[in-house]
């Protein structure tokens, strides 16, 4: 009988025994607990580290997108087409016609142009300033869409110390931003102030008519999306353009004609207030001219950066 029972009472032992070890085990744990919490102890989860904002569509790490492309769109495809973003179509003259008229001061132009050209806060390649023009009680509301004018002779080419503005045969004006060492001598030359420096590059920034749009044969972003149609773009070399017709026959004015510059952004309607006193930029010069790492006070090209912003250009 011994004999037979001997195996249960040695598994009844077992389980016994398993069970009081896990007791212990269970209590010599909660004693370290209750000893720590006495102790005034913390106990601190390991440290991890924050996830990196990731960009959904390319997996790449946020905010990297637009320092690392910006401006080489128009470059993207140089190697499928020749050369064809860096001397643009030969025997073509782009202009952009603007008729006043149409415009509405809606700024879709606006927010085309800085979706298609990942333009950071803050800056623009185009805006459309909203102004009062007239004496009262004879006032009336205004709006003149300003960009780059895409000049004949374009005055920034000349100033550029470091060759990093070039005029395209088909008349667009660029800016190579890895040559581009943010001097800011071709955002004074300007007389449109269609130049800023832009705060991420630091270096130049400006229209550049959507060229990487215009060799696909697409139409600049602004012109694209105008709700009203009052801009137009074309090829001044071609007598049967829309747009070549409607200068040739329309009378139209253009900006500042006097600097000789010679732009090729034509309006219809253009108020002989504004042709000459052109409406502020909507942001602060001297904020964008510092920020681009421009910060003295006592140098002439700072001082002429410095522009009240509370103070409105009056357009009697």
């Amino acid at each position: 009988m011994d004999q037979v029972d001997s195996p249960n009472k040695l598994k009844t032992f077992s389980r016994r025994q398993l069970l009081r070890r896990l007791a212990g085990g269970a209590a010599v744990a909660a004693a370290t607990a209750a000893t720590a919490k006495a102790a005034g102890a913390q106990v601190k989860p390991a440290a991890q580290e924050p996830p990196v904002p990731q960009n959904i569509a390319t997996g790449r790490q946020a905010g990297m997108d637009f320092y690392e492309f910006h401006g080489r769109e128009a470059f993207a495809y140089t190697q499928k087409d020749g050369n064809l973003a860096v001397e643009g179509y030969e025997g073509k003259r782009w202009a952009m016609l603007i008729d006043l008229r149409k415009c509405v001061g809606c700024q879709a132009c606006t927010a085309a142009c800085k979706f298609e050209n990942n333009i950071p806060e803050g800056s623009f390649r185009t805006w459309v300033p909203d102004v009062e023009i007239g004496t009262y009680p004879e006032t009336r509301r205004a709006f003149l869409p300003r960009l780059c004018n895409h000049c004949e002779r374009p005055s920034c080419i000349e100033v550029c110390p470091a060759d990093a503005t070039w005029q395209r045969k088909d008349g667009i004006v660029e800016i190579d931003y890895d040559k581009c060492w943010g001097c800011g001598s071709c955002v004074n030359a300007c007389p449109y102030d269609a130049r800023f420096m832009n705060p991420v590059t630091k270096t130049a920034d400006k229209c550049n008519f959507c060229a990487q749009r215009v060799d696909q044969g697409l139409l600049p972003a602004c012109v694209e999306t105008c709700i009203g149609g009052a801009r137009q773009f074309g090829d001044l070399n071609d007598p049967n353009d829309p747009v070549t017709r409607q200068i040739k026959n329309e009378p139209v004015q253009v900006l500042k004609p006097s600097t000789g510059n010679q732009p090729r952004v034509f309006y219809i309607a253009l108020p002989d207030q504004l042709q000459n006193n052109l409406p502020g930029r909507p942001t602060l010069w001297s904020e964008m001219f510092e920020d681009a790492g421009f910060e003295n006070p006592e140098s002439e090209v700072a001082g002429e950066w410095k522009i009240v912003g509370s103070q409105e250009a009056v357009h009697g």
